[in-house]
């Protein structure tokens, strides 16, 4: 499992706690775990997303061989 699946899993827990909270601070508190780690998953996503495409790019560009001397 890939930590952007954790994260999810985690905000799940955190939004299942919410509901089962009894006052109203707790489940501000559950809630908002909650959303932290659904951003922490974008976040990871998006710069894996970043790194595998700047790692492609460089795996794409035409190597330079000796000079033009």
């Amino acid at each position: 499992m890939d930590p952007s699946e954790k994260f999810l899993r985690f905000a799940a827990e955190c939004e299942l706690m919410a509901k089962s909270a009894r006052s109203r601070e707790n489940k501000s508190v559950w809630t908002g775990l909650a959303e932290r780690w659904i951003r922490f998953a974008h976040l990871y996503d998006s710069k894996n997303a970043m790194l595998h495409a700047s790692g492609s790019a460089r795996r794409h560009r035409t190597p330079v061989h000796g000079s033009a001397h």
